[in-house]
């Protein structure tokens, strides 16, 4: 600009015409920044002294300390020190359709799952993950542990398809572990095609035969015993499978054991196989658990 002016005898205003720049852009000075690394050590002094505060709280505490400064600029120098508190939020559970609790019109065609929750001797916390058929209630699987993750579920289910075949749906509710990706894509495979029935969010009956199990299991056990480690409750819940599948009478069912309802009840329902080995949990004299293959026509 300055080689026009001189030379060419062209003012400022026609030089900037001439490359096509505006006046005040070519005035343009830029402007030092501000320092900022006072407020940085004060904020960052104030997380560390104050790990709770956001930085509302922190932009009014500086403002009581008599600094000026906008909350604009002040949160500008909160991000760039990364102070942001981070906001745990629930994963979004898209809603629910009522799913209709009816009694299956064959086994092994719903399945229902669910969590229970206790703790040890120590206080130290354990979880159960049960699995029963709609059918006639019986229990397929109790498994104990500290921690059960959506793949620890799906091990367990993978063991139960082996040797009881594959449930067209599985009931469950709204647990982390149940609307897991992982557990979705297990289901969704063509060897399995199951369909997962989810309940309404906060309504438990709606997965009522498995909390009715629930509550026989914590009254029978859970609350009858103390435990000192997980292996405890497992021995013990393997016995108890047993019991409730052998001996004990359900008034749902006829007041019959939910083995001997499979056996009288079972084979009145078409089956395009027509005869059916249905494996269930036994146990021999040195309580052992054993699986055994009871075998009915189904007509």
């Amino acid at each position: 600009m300055e080689v026009l002016q001189d030379h060419n005898q062209l003012s400022l205003r026609q030089a900037c015409q001439l490359f096509k720049l505006s006046t005040s852009v070519y005035r343009y000075q830029r402007k030092v920044r501000k320092d900022d690394s006072r407020y940085h050590d004060m904020l960052v002094e104030l997380a560390e002294k104050r790990p709770t505060w956001g930085f509302w709280k922190m932009y009014h505490r500086v403002r009581l300390g008599g600094e000026p400064i906008n909350h604009k600029r002040l949160y500008r120098i909160y991000s760039t020190a990364r102070l942001n508190m981070r906001r745990r939020t629930r994963k979004r559970v898209p809603q629910r359709i009522k799913q209709p609790l009816v009694q299956p019109l064959c086994p092994n065609l719903t399945w229902s799952m669910d969590f229970m929750r206790d703790s040890l001797f120590q206080g130290k916390p354990f979880r159960a993950f049960n699995v029963i058929d709609d059918f006639n209630r019986e229990s397929l699987n109790i498994t104990i542990a500290k921690s059960i993750t959506s793949q620890r579920v799906i091990n367990v289910l993978e063991q139960l398809i082996e040797w009881r075949g594959c449930p067209s749906q599985i009931r469950v509710d709204n647990g982390p572990e149940f609307i897991a990706d992982a557990l979705k894509e297990w289901c969704a495979q063509e060897n399995r095609q199951i369909e997962l029935l989810f309940i309404q969010k906060g309504k438990p009956s709606q997965n009522g035969y498995i909390e009715r199990f629930n509550k026989t299991f914590r009254e029978d056990i859970l609350n009858s015993y103390m435990f000192e480690v997980p292996e405890q409750v497992q021995e013990k819940a393997n016995k108890w499978i047993w019991m409730y599948n052998n001996e004990r009478p359900h008034e749902a069912l006829k007041n019959l054991p939910p083995t001997q309802f499979l056996l009288k009840y079972g084979k009145l329902h078409p089956h395009p196989k027509g005869q059916q080995e249905f494996p269930t949990f036994q146990q021999d004299n040195n309580n052992q658990i054993l699986i055994k293959n009871y075998t009915f026509e189904l007509s």
